[in-house]
C-alpha cells in the first residue's frame, strides 16, 4: 500500500475488528482527502458504524492503522477528536432540556466561555436554522428536528472531518433536501465529510467519492458515475422501463426468451430492463419486437442505470 498522498486528511490502514467470533471489519485501506465529500454504502452489518466508531476514537481496531491529519486516532486520541466531529445514527435526549440548553451545555463541555460560547451557540443555530426551535424541549422534537439538533452539536467545536452515520434515515422528503443543503454548504467551506446512508441516490447527488463495503471488505472506491458505468459488458447496455396494460408476467417471459435482454426489476404493471446496444436503432428494434409479439406495452423510455442497481450487480458478481 503507498504511503497517503500529501493532501490526505484521513488515511486507513489493513484495519480489522474483531469482536469475539466476530470479523467485523476485514484489512481496510483508503484515503480520504481534504474537502471530499465521502458516501460509505453497505449492508446492515457489513462493518459500516463499527468503522466509523474507530475513526471517531470510540472503539480501537484489533489491528492496522487509522491516521487523521496524520495522527494516529489510538496513540493521540485527545488531538484527533478535536478534529473530529461524529453524529451517530440515533442519541439520547434529556427530560426538561431545551434544544438552546442542549447546545449551551455542550459548548461548555467543549470549553467555550461567556461571550464566546452565546455566538458559538448562535451560529450553529443560525446555520442548521435551530433558531425557531430554541425553546422547545429536546425530547418532544420530530425525528427530522431532532437530527438537525444532533448535527448542531457535532459542529459546535467547528471541526475539520464529519462523520455521519445515517443522518437522513427516517427523515421526509423536505427534511431530506434541507440536510442535502447543509452538507453543500459545508463541503463549499471546506469541510471534508464521511456520510453512511441507504440512500444511494443522494449519496450519489452530493459525494464527490463513494466507498462500498460489503462483510467487512471494501469492494468499491471510486465516483458514483464509475459504480453506474460498471463493467465493459455493463457499460454497453442500456436500461429501459417498459409499463404494461395488466401485470408484468408476459413482458418477464419474454425477455427470458430473447437473447441480449435481463430483467433488473419486475412491477406489478411492468418491469426494468437491460439490453444490449445503446443506440436508438437497437432501442426501437426492442420495442418493435415487443409489440409484434403482442406484448401490450403502454410505455417504454430509457434511464440511467440506477446506483442501487449497480450495487446490488456488484455484490453479486463478488459473491459468485
Amino acid at each position: 500500500m503507498p504511503p497517503p498522498l500529501p493532501e490526505t486528511l484521513v488515511s486507513v490502514r489493513d484495519v480489522h475488528r474483531v469482536f469475539d467470533n466476530v470479523h467485523a471489519v476485514q484489512g481496510l485501506s483508503f484515503d480520504i482527502q481534504r474537502g471530499q465529500v465521502v458516501g460509505f454504502i453497505g449492508a446492515n452489518g457489513a462493518g459500516k458504524t463499527t468503522t466509523m466508531r474507530m475513526m471517531a476514537t470510540l472503539d480501537t481496531p484489533t489491528s492496522g492503522s487509522i491516521r487523521i491529519a496524520n495522527e494516529d486516532v489510538v496513540q493521540q486520541p485527545e488531538h484527533t477528536r478535536r478534529l473530529v466531529g461524529w453524529m451517530p445514527d440515533h442519541f439520547g435526549t434529556y427530560a426538561n432540556m431545551t434544544v438552546f440548553e442542549y447546545l449551551d451545555f455542550f459548548a461548555r463541555a467543549y470549553g467555550f466561555k461567556g461571550a464566546t460560547r452565546r455566538q458559538r451557540v448562535q451560529e450553529v443555530m443560525d446555520f442548521a436554522d435551530l433558531g425557531p426551535l430554541a425553546d422547545r424541549m429536546m425530547n418532544a422534537l420530530s425525528k427530522g428536528m431532532g437530527q438537525r439538533l444532533c448535527f448542531g452539536r457535532m459542529l459546535l467545536p467547528d471541526p475539520e472531518f464529519l462523520i455521519l452515520d445515517e443522518p437522513a434515515a427516517g427523515l421526509d422528503p423536505k427534511a431530506r433536501m434541507e440536510f442535502k443543503n447543509l452538507v453543500r454548504l459545508l463541503a463549499q467551506r471546506g469541510k471534508t465529510l464521511f456520510i453512511s446512508s441507504h440512500i444511494l441516490s443522494e449519496l450519489g447527488e452530493m459525494c464527490d467519492t463513494m466507498l462500498f463495503i460489503d462483510s467487512g471488505k471494501i469492494v468499491h472506491h471510486g465516483s458514483a458515475e464509475s459504480l453506474r458505468r460498471g463493467t465493459d459488458a455493463q457499460a454497453a447496455e442500456v436500461m429501459v422501463d417498459v409499463i404494461m396494460e395488466g401485470t408484468a408476467d408476459a413482458l418477464v417471459e419474454w425477455a427470458s426468451m430473447n437473447p441480449g435482454w435481463r430483467l433488473i426489476e419486475q412491477r406489478r404493471d411492468g418491469a426494468r430492463l437491460a439490453m444490449v446496444g445503446k443506440d436508438a436503432s437497437h432501442l426501437a428494434a426492442g420495442l418493435k419486437k415487443m409489440i409484434q409479439d403482442g406484448l401490450p406495452v403502454v410505455d417504454f423510455h430509457r434511464e440511467e442505470r440506477r446506483l442501487e442497481d449497480a450495487f446490488v450487480e456488484m455484490l453479486k458478481e463478488k459473491q459468485s
